[in-house]
């Protein structure tokens, strides 16, 4: 298939504490002109699931066990290096948290876009190319800003040229991890639209890494929600959101901040307990200890995905809505 498709991945990392197993078993895919969100709370294997699709992981400490990636025709896990260049950038592109530490603070904007440029569209003028992303990035006067360095810019500036950077290469797919963090709430909804002009205008599929289930519920078409290296629940983004089937995905809605009728701060109900040791996961349910619905079973057993709806799954012996 064309884009992005994960099955049974695992990510370990060997440290010297004992290997972590940090991404166990987990199966997504992105298709192109689709946004897909993967969802959870920190640490629970988001990010380490996106980097492996185009291996950005460093070898050592990381391995993969078991799984299979593929990027259209490409078997990520098996290609060699040549293979794996054309994937990252060419076919797969990602914009990182921190737009800052994204951009090298020593060589000018449109060096650094034109650098892709050169990489994955042969034939094409690096400096045009690199003038034109950032037009369609959303940034005013191309020209003019290629020279400057990433320390003249604002917050907003850096991830649009960031964003710029990604699709210079004309990705199948693009990596959007936690796109708004550190930006104020008007560029942030500025930064979401651009993205979704983006991926209508060239076609992309993105994968959208974020805790924020607000923002999940204005983007995704599909969301997939990890817990402890997991995928617990899987389905068209607004019916999980409106009908969670699995209760960790219930505990994460019952912990967003709402304004009460009267205009008082309603009380958030937060998650007791801690997600597990990734190098000790627990045999059975890896939600269990934190669940008020686990019983001996959940504890002994780890659960396989079952149907629970249209397109959804879940891992849970004790669905919400009476789903098995």
């Amino acid at each position: 298939m064309n884009g992005v498709s994960v099955e049974n991945l695992c990510v370990w990392f060997r440290t010297p504490q004992g290997i972590v197993r940090a991404v166990d078993g987990v199966s997504f895919d992105v298709r192109p002109g689709s946004v897909t969100a993967l969802v959870g709370e920190s640490g629970c294997g988001k990010t380490v699931s996106a980097l492996a699709i185009a291996r950005l992981h460093p070898e050592p400490p990381a391995f993969y066990p078991a799984g299979e990636i593929r990027v259209g025709g490409v078997s990520v896990l098996r290609a060699g290096a040549r293979e794996i260049r054309s994937v990252r950038g060419g076919r797969v592109a990602y914009v990182f948290q921190d737009a800052g530490t994204a951009l090298n603070p020593v060589l000018t904007i449109g060096r650094q876009v034109a650098e892709s440029v050169l990489l994955h569209r042969p034939g094409c003028d690096a400096l045009a190319g690199a003038a034109e992303s950032l037009g369609m990035a959303g940034l005013p006067d191309p020209a003019a800003l290629m020279p400057r360095y990433p320390h003249e810019l604002s917050g907003g500036m850096k991830q649009r040229a960031v964003i710029a950077m990604a699709i210079a290469g004309r990705p199948e797919i693009l990596v959007a991890d936690e796109p708004t963090t550190a930006l104020d709430v008007t560029i942030q909804a500025q930064i979401l639209d651009l993205l979704g002009s983006l991926r209508a205008r060239l076609g992309m599929g993105v994968l959208l890494i974020t805790h924020n289930l607000a923002l999940v519920a204005e983007t995704a078409e599909t969301v997939h929600v990890m817990y402890a290296g997991r995928i617990v629940e899987s389905g068209p983004a607004v019916a999980v959101l409106l009908r969670p089937a699995h209760p960790y995905t219930a505990s994460l809605l019952q912990a967003i901040p709402r304004l009460g009728r009267s205009g008082a701060r309603s009380r958030l109900e937060g998650i007791p307990g801690m997600v597990p040791d990734p190098r000790r996961w627990p045999e059975g349910c890896r939600f269990a200890d934190r669940c008020s619905m686990a019983d001996a079973r959940c504890r002994r057993e780890s659960p396989g995905a079952s149907v629970c709806g249209a397109d959804r799954t879940v891992c849970c012996f004790h669905p919400l809505g009476g789903a098995s």
